[in-house]
């Protein structure tokens, strides 16, 4: 019931996640992301915990394939989930559980791991990857968008998608972006391309805002003087 795709960029060390479902509110459930240290897809049957114990195992050091193994060992109904990983040097690891959805697969590329399941076609996540790849060295988030309508360009899931989400961290605790469309009856990704293009170029300004108000932009608002 869901497709998503995690990276890092290279440059700047940011890390993201982006990720798409027929069910509601598909990121608060499945996008998990931490500065300095990656990301963390869960879905299929989904259990949240996976997503912060991941990024835990590898916060101490573990890499993205040896904190698989161990998410594998501790998780409880393994073979209900699917999981992507990817850590601070951009290694990847994926698993797709026995008792995954429908037509289900995963694919690794440079600095990017993308899986999905209940798909239309095992070729979504390579089309996904490699429209991730034909923007590089462009910002996090416009990759991750463009990879994600590529993977409805490829056919998406079985069914139509109602819910989409992205998650971006860098160099500050909290998400710099967690754009999130809950539900939409027609076009959820079309909904947070929207939401990104309106937040990209305020992005900074908000962390400024939290770390210097005093040198920060003006707050463009009504009664801001």
């Amino acid at each position: 019931m869901t497709f998503s795709i995690s990276a890092r960029c290279a440059q700047s060390g940011m890390f993201g996640i982006a990720v798409s479902s027929s069910s509601p509110c598909v990121a608060a459930r499945c996008a998990h992301a931490r500065a300095g240290v990656g990301s963390v897809a869960t879905q299929n049957i989904t259990d949240p915990t996976l997503g912060p114990l991941g990024l835990d195992l590898m916060a101490s050091g573990l890499s993205a394939s040896e904190a698989l193994a161990r998410l594998r060992e501790r998780a409880s109904h393994v073979e209900y989930r699917q999981l992507a990983l990817i850590d601070r040097l951009g290694r990847t690891a994926s698993f797709s559980g026995a008792r995954t959805l429908g037509t289900h697969d995963a694919a690794e590329g440079t600095d990017a791991v993308a899986a999905g399941n209940m798909l239309s076609s095992s070729a979504v996540p390579q089309a996904m990857i490699a429209a991730f790849d034909a923007l590089a060295g462009q910002p996090l988030g416009d990759r991750l968008i463009a990879a994600m309508k590529a993977a409805l360009a490829a056919g998406g899931e079985e069914g139509p998608v109602h819910s989409a989400g992205m998650l971006l961290v860098d160099d500050v605790a909290w998400p710099v972006a967690d754009l999130r469309v809950d539900w939409h009856e027609t076009d959820p990704l079309g909904a947070l391309d929207e939401l990104w293009q309106l937040w990209k170029p305020q992005m900074r300004a908000y962390v400024t805002r939290a770390l210097d108000p005093a040198s920060a932009p003006s707050y463009g608002v009504p009664g801001d003087r």
